[in-house]
């Protein structure tokens, strides 16, 4: 072996159990702040509308194309909520000249225009930076090799230079072929270095600028000024060069940054996967009958639109003609198909099943059911969880630490190391610098937020924030209501039981009257049955509601009275023995009783029943395996509540229950020091949804309860809160799988990479080494993340 490959072999030697390090995951594309910038980091990162990539680490940082954040260095994203502001237009195929906001037939050809796509460029911006890393990454690692081979060659059996290349000419051959991976391929890592520093916003491209710009320049001297370097520096004869490790890690990183685009790209494909979804074409029926297929943006609120089978829905509306199975699983993660009929509700991009029908179109744009859900997952993508603070702290001392450290390394192995010492003192320090690249610390928490919203959404579970994921996965206690969660919420009325003297239509008949001024469901019941029954409802005035009471009207003088026994009672009518006894039975078979008062008599009671939903046994039990205790708190009777509790095994039962006692209730049991999670799909239960620690609103609900709630469920069923549960405890345990990964790589590598290890095992860590660990390591945090797209939810 000659003197140079003798010293090469040497500064380059790395055990075999350096090799666990490569695949540690190790930092992040954090971002290190300065202090200055510091107070930002607990605002929600939201960018306007209009910017097409945001930084999900900095506020405020936005781009119309593709790059890397100033402040961190950060790739940006793309902005799933970005809305293109130039309109749309339209184009005749043969006459490009021809160009219209709206569809038509071109005036000169008659051939229908076609959509133009403005964003089609857009679209292709993040993959050409994709293939961009890669061409650079191809071309760095073909100018490597022979570096390599110069930097190695009596290593390699049958292979040398020497005998036909002088050592100071192979030195210039490795300048030449590492100056365009280090300033071509690399330049970018220098920009956002410089930048870094400038801006005094210290992130791991501070490092890997330091780290090459030091192993490059300290070779470039020694290539061009070698007689300036003292003996220490020297081995048999000669400065070490180091052009290899420079030009290894600059392609390491690269490969590391191509790996980390593409796995990265696929977080956002949830957000693509919805906006798929979306029909692009719809057939719109004329005045005259006709139809005609017109673009989705053409529809207005009221067009009378015939879906056929097979077809998506293309908007919101309701049923006018006909009736078919829809399915329904791509907006609620149902997986049955639901029957719809006239007058019922459908969901623009559902699929139309088994038969053709006419809708009105409701919801048009921005409205859609589809496009809220769309505008939910990037708002709380794009969200920052509480857990990011801890990642936040340590990146604010964490560069400077680092490059405190490897000066020290640099010192003490000047200082006490072995001959070279000076060039032992390059390497530690190089080899410190690369392996601390934070290139793990700050896509920890985000990408799992971003996945795991994703993955909630495709399951119809809707995150507001992250932070509601990250209280989620704390609940010990959850409040449901019963009509509608636990039950099908499609009460019906099953018994008559008039009082004596009364015709059991009369009693249905005046309760029905009063019940028709009213929106609540038991009242609905009333009303449908005597629909049902044929019977005609007389008009009724100076209609009153009494809050979980009951309801009075004015019937031709006289004033019927319908609701709950103490609201009867409390006008002085008494019920007798019979009545009461029949009541009290009805109710322990799970059966809600109403009963109707004209004046001073007693007419008689209403049994009312709501079966409960075949999934909800299952569920409780999968919220008791949780560790979830279930309380019920209900509106309706003890009798009833006490029934239907015993049926599903619920833990703790509340009846007969405010809206104030809710909140309440909710209050009570945080103040015992549990987590409670409240679900709800009403008005009266917003202010308990938002006095919870997590609100869960029913899809079904209100959009004043969806408002005050962390997580809504498209479909109001019991089960959707388990996968909620589930989605959050996974997402959590995910982020702290990889912050542990992040410093446990730091607290194992940073010290390797000093050289702890070389006195008592020789072992000392080469700087090539060092960048493959670092370059994979935020890919190993990003494919961690991925790992939630395959978590099963129900």
């Amino acid at each position: 072996m000659n003197q140079k490959s003798h010293h090469l072999a040497e500064k380059s030697c790395c055990h075999h159990n350096e090799e666990g390090h490569a695949h540690h995951h190790g930092e992040t594309h954090a971002h290190h702040h300065s202090e200055a910038h510091a107070h930002h980091h607990d605002e929600t990162v939201k960018p306007s509308a209009t910017a097409k990539y945001y930084c999900p680490m900095c506020p405020g940082v936005e781009s119309d194309k593709p790059g890397d954040c100033p402040k961190c260095g950060m790739r940006l994203e793309r902005n799933p909520a970005y809305k293109e502001t130039a309109p749309k237009l339209w184009t005749c195929p043969m006459h490009p000249e021809v160009q219209q906001d709206h569809p038509g037939q071109c005036p000169k050809c008659g051939m229908d225009l076609e959509p133009m796509a403005p964003s089609a460029e857009d679209d292709s911006e993040e993959e050409r930076e994709i293939l961009s890393l890669k061409r650079k990454m191809l071309v760095a690692g073909a100018l490597t090799l022979p570096i390599l081979l110069l930097a190695f060659d009596s290593m390699i059996p049958g292979l040398s230079f020497d005998r036909f290349l002088s050592p100071r000419v192979q030195a210039w051959l490795e300048l030449l072929l590492a100056t365009p991976v280090v300033f071509w391929a690399g330049g970018m890592f220098f920009t956002r270095g410089w930048r870094s520093i400038l801006n005094r916003s210290l992130n791991m491209f501070t490092l890997i600028m330091l780290g090459v710009g030091a192993a490059y320049g300290y070779s470039l001297t020694a290539v061009l000024f070698p007689g300036i370097f003292p003996e220490s520096f020297r081995m048999h004869g000669e400065v070490a060069l180091y052009f290899e490790a420079a030009s290894v890690i600059t392609t390491l990183i690269l490969f590391g940054q191509w790996l980390e685009a593409r796995a990265r790209r696929q977080t956002g494909e949830a957000i693509q996967s919805l906006l798929d979804l979306a029909a692009k074409t719809a057939h719109r029926l004329k005045d005259d009958g006709e139809e005609e297929e017109v673009d989705i943006d053409a529809i207005e609120k009221g067009d009378r639109l015939r879906v056929r089978p097979g077809e998506k829905i293309p908007l919101d509306g309701v049923i006018l003609e006909g009736k078919s199975s829809i399915d329904e699983s791509m907006i609620t993660g149902e997986p049955l198909p639901v029957e719809k009929g006239t007058g019922e509700k459908v969901i623009g991009a559902t699929v139309n099943q088994t038969g053709s029908f006419v809708m009105e179109a409701e919801a048009v744009g921005e409205e859609t059911m589809l496009a809220q859900i769309v505008h939910m997952v990037a708002e709380a993508q794009r969200s920052r969880a509480p857990i990011q603070k801890l990642a936040d702290s340590v990146a604010g001392w964490f560069v400077p630490a680092v490059v405190l450290v490897a000066l020290i390394a640099f010192v003490l192995w000047a200082l006490l190391g072995p001959a070279p010492a000076l060039a032992y003192a390059m390497v530690v320090a190089v080899s410190v610098l690369i392996i601390a690249c934070p290139c793990a610390l700050g896509l920890a928490t985000p990408m799992s937020i971003m996945v795991g919203v994703g993955k909630g959404a495709q399951n119809g579970i809707l995150v507001k924030n992250a932070e509601a994921i990250e209280r989620a996965e704390k609940i010990t206690h959850l409040i449901t209501d019963k009509t509608g969660t636990l039950t099908e919420g499609k009460p019906s009325v099953v018994e008559l039981t008039p009082a004596e003297g009364i015709e059991a239509d009369s009693l249905l008949r005046l309760a029905a009257a009063v019940e028709s001024q009213s929106e609540h469901p038991l009242a609905r019941a009333v009303v449908e049955k005597a629909k049902a029954d044929q019977l005609d409802l007389p008009a009724v005035s100076d209609f009153e509601s009494t809050t979980g009471g009951g309801v009075q009207a004015k019937l031709e003088q006289e004033l019927i009275r319908v609701g709950k026994r103490a609201f009867i009672e409390s006008a002085g009518i008494q019920v007798p023995a019979r009545l009461s006894d029949a009541a009290e039975q009805l109710q322990s078979e799970a059966k809600t009783v109403i009963w109707a008062a004209r004046d001073e008599q007693l007419l008689g009671l209403m049994a009312i029943a709501d079966p409960i939903k075949a999934t909800t046994k299952e569920a409780v039990e999968a919220l008791h395996a949780l560790g979830i205790t279930v309380v019920m708190c209900t509106g309706d009777n003890p009798r009833t509540a006490q029934a239907v509790a015993r049926e599903l095994e619920i833990d703790e039962v509340h009846a007969e229950v405010s809206p104030e006692d809710k909140q309440r209730i909710v209050n009570e049991l945080k103040q015992q020091g549990h987590r409670v999670a409240m679900a709800g799909d009403g008005i009266n239960d917003a202010p308990a949804l938002a006095a919870a620690d997590v609100g869960i609103a029913m899809g079904t609900g209100t959009d004043v309860a969806i408002e005050s709630a962390g997580l809504t469920l498209v479909k109001g069923d019991l089960r959707g809160i388990v996968g909620g549960l589930r989605l959050s405890r996974n997402v959590m345990g995910n982020i702290r799988q990889n912050l542990f990964f992040a410093f446990i790589y730091n607290a194992v590598g940073v010290p390797v990479a000093a050289g702890i290890l070389y006195p008592l095992f020789g072992i000392l860590l080469s700087p090539m080494i060092a960048g493959a660990a670092m370059a994979f390591s935020s890919v190993s945090v990003v494919s961690n993340a991925l790992r939630l797209k395959r978590l099963a939810l129900d």
